[in-house]
Parts: C-alpha cells; sequence; structure tokens
C-alpha cells in the first residue's frame, strides 16, 4: 500500500485544566454537574444539546438524537458523589481518539471547588483541539449558574 505525506497524520494530544467555585454546598454542584452534561446542556449562545448521562459506573454519556439515535460521547469511570466524576471515550470525536474527563469538588464552606482537566490523545482535528477549551469554560459556568438556580429553590 503506498501513502503519500498527505495520507499521514500524527497522534496529538492536549490537557485542559480548569478551576471554579462555585456559590453552592457540594452536593447542590454535584447536582448541577450531572444537570448541566446531560439534560440542561447547551451550546455557548444558549442552543440545547440533547445529552444524557447515567450516573453510576459503566453508565452512558451520549447525545440523544431521537428515535434511538445520537452518539456515545463516554461512559462512567468514577462516579463518587458528591466529589468525583470521570468519563471515558470519544467526546465529540468521531474517529480514533481517546479522551479522559475529570470532574473534582471539594467543599470549602458554603462554597464548592471545581476542578476540572480533561485529557485527549488521538488523530484529533485542528477544530476540536483549538476550540474545545471555549466550550468547556462555557458548561463549566453553566454548571455554575445552575448551582444557584438550584440553591434558590432550596432557600
Amino acid at each position: 500500500m503506498n501513502t503519500n505525506a498527505q495520507d499521514r497524520q500524527s497522534i496529538e494530544s492536549f490537557t485542559i485544566t480548569r478551576e471554579i467555585s462555585i456559590a453552592a454546598p457540594i452536593h447542590i454542584a454535584f447536582e448541577a454537574l450531572l444537570d448541566g452534561i446531560g439534560p440542561e446542556v447547551q451550546m455557548p449562545g444558549g442552543k440545547p444539546f440533547p445529552m444524557k448521562i447515567e450516573p453510576w459506573p459503566g453508565g452512558r454519556w451520549y447525545r440523544d438524537l431521537g428515535d434511538s439515535t445520537g452518539h456515545l460521547w463516554g461512559q462512567v469511570q468514577v462516579i463518587k458523589p458528591p466529589t468525583l466524576l470521570e468519563i471515558c471515550g470519544p467526546l465529540m470525536m468521531s474517529y480514533p481518539a481517546v479522551n479522559h474527563v475529570q470532574y473534582r469538588l471539594k467543599a470549602d464552606g458554603e462554597i464548592t471547588r471545581l476542578a476540572f482537566c480533561h485529557r485527549a490523545l488521538g488523530l484529533i482535528l485542528p477544530e476540536h483541539r483549538d476550540g474545545v477549551a471555549t466550550g468547556w469554560q462555557y458548561w463549566l459556568e453553566r454548571i455554575g449558574t445552575l448551582a444557584q438556580g438550584k440553591l434558590r429553590k432550596v432557600t
């Protein structure tokens, strides 16, 4: 089989880390996390993005397009409510790549510290490598907003 330079792709990797403070107790922040990557997820600009998360080891995280169609983003590798959620899988990458996403929550009084890390390895397209950090930042901020709404309902 002949290949030329244009046919060759190199394996790439990236790591994205973020830390945010959520003005809510840890159990509310964890609920908001599950909502923020599941039924309440949105794209930047507010467009709904139908996702489902099955919050147990081996549970699926997937984009639900209805009529048994969609896109598997990953599976729950570790879940320890309300402090840890790890997901591994292809995420938005429909090509040879593997991703690991970790959400680690830590109570600090009535504030919750959320440490986020996304690591990826594979034949990563430039638009995913370059744009994914913006999307994660939006989703993390949205989790904080959802936690605030849940806190208002409780108090």
